[in-house]
């Protein structure tokens, strides 16, 4: 479970951001107990002002925790994405931290690095509410807690180069100390990119036959009032128009490469039962409109983190999703009955009618909205609704719209019309030279 992120020095930010999970107001949550953390982030702001560049700040340090030992080469330095507004600031060091619970243990990681190498790292635990040190690193100088001592843990500094973690080195090496961390990283944090490779037919089929409900995938589908009747996997053996089995055994995704080996007419197929006026028709997954693939992949990440309680991060969620479908999956992650395992949304958007109300119910409640916007000097700035000190039953996306929240668009109605002007005074020109 997140309880904040803070970051630095990141693409269009340049000062130091936190967004804080803990709930804000406790009395939003009469109907339930109060979490830790707030099962929904929402991040609010126009095009281009750093919506994007905040997940991908968490992005960058979920890449960095896993697998920078992997992606680091001799004398390579590291590959960073700093503040390039500011030739001053993009040379001093990018910094990111995370304070996240496991098995009701608040524990804190963190580091700061430039494109050479690792400056800073640090875990800490608070069993009993007590800072405990697990390690901490300065340039390459490693000191180490109590706990570390009856382990050889100091062993896997010797094989960490100065441009990677020591926490993915140290995990790999099997060190228990570390391990619940780095698979907190690893298995707590999916991500939904709009922009990004969509995953392949094969894969999706793949994590398909592992969900745990494959009911609850189909029937958020369903919802969506696509025309689905039903989603169904197959093997090259099955009749793709008699009964057919969900739980055909596959290669795990775990496994990609022994997967990858296995010929097209082995791997498991996707099927899409539509109805229609004459009755249902079978389509294959490239006969799918790309709505409807992302709607898929979408589903099955929002499936998973409700189960297994990890963190699901969408970004630009309204390019794929109608805020009436956003808003019911919004509700799965709020609700009580739906999402008992801790599960966690955070979603990037500028669709302002997920600050208000739909269908009778409140989307987002006040400690769950945040917004960004940029200032005179270009920077990305983060700041959530309750700065305002919102009231409860305030019309927030009216006040937001109306700029009382700021994190609007500036347009110049001006520009557009002397740009509207002199097109059509250069197409004039052009026919009278043509005459």
């Amino acid at each position: 479970m997140l309880l904040s992120f803070r970051f630095a020095n990141h693409r269009s930010f340049r000062d130091e951001q936190q967004i804080d999970l803990t709930p804000a107001y406790e009395s939003d949550y009469k109907d339930e107990a109060v979490r830790d953390s707030v099962p929904v982030v929402g991040i609010f702001g126009a095009n281009a002002s750093g919506k994007s560049n905040a997940v991908n700040a968490l992005a960058y340090m979920r890449q960095m925790a896993v697998f920078s030992d992997r992606d680091a080469e001799p004398d390579g330095g590291i590959y960073r994405s700093s503040f390039r507004l500011d030739p001053k600031i993009a040379e001093q060091p990018s910094r990111y931290v995370a304070d996240f619970q496991i098995d009701e243990i608040r524990h804190t990681y963190g580091f700061s690095l430039n494109g050479d190498e690792v400056l800073e790292e640090w875990l800490y635990s608070y069993p009993l509410k007590k800072r405990r040190k697990i390690f901490d690193r300065t340039k390459g100088k490693f000191t180490f807690g109590e706990a570390a001592q009856k382990t050889s843990i100091e062993r896997a500094t010797e094989i960490t180069p100065a441009n990677a973690l020591f926490l993915p080195v140290a995990a790999r090496a099997g060190q228990k100390l570390v391990i619940p961390i780095f698979n907190w990283f690893y298995r707590g944090i999916r991500f939904s990119i709009q922009h990004a490779r969509p995953p392949s037919s094969r894969m999706l089929a793949d994590r398909f036959s592992e969900e745990a409900d494959k009911d609850v995938v189909i029937n958020l589908l369903k919802a969506a009032d696509l025309g689905l009747k039903n989603v169904q996997l197959v093997d090259s053996e099955s009749d793709e128009h008699g009964q057919l089995d969900l739980d055909i055994p596959t290669a795990s995704s775990r496994n990609i490469r022994r997967y990858a080996r296995r010929s097209p007419e082995e791997a498991p197929r996707l099927l899409f039962t539509h109805t229609g006026s004459h009755g249902d028709a079978l389509f294959e997954w490239n006969e799918e409109s790309t709505g409807t693939r992302q709607l898929f992949d979408l589903a099955m990440r929002a499936q998973r983190a409700l189960h297994e309680g990890t963190l699901l991060v969408v970004d630009e969620i309204d390019s794929s999703l109608h805020p009436v479908l956003t808003a019911s999956l919004i509700k799965l992650f709020q609700g009580k009955r739906t999402n008992t395992s801790g599960g966690q949304l955070i979603l990037t958007t500028h669709d302002s009618t997920l600050l208000g109300s739909i269908r009778g119910d409140e989307v987002l409640r006040r400690d769950q909205i945040w917004f960004v916007e940029k200032d005179g000097s270009g920077a990305s700035n983060l700041f959530p609704l309750s700065d305002f000190q919102p009231r409860r039953q305030e019309n927030r996306q009216r006040r937001y719209l109306n700029g009382s929240y700021g994190a609007i668009p500036e347009i110049s109605d001006d520009l557009f019309v002397k740009a509207i002007v002199a097109r059509e005074r250069r197409g004039q020109a052009s026919d009278d030279d043509s005459e």
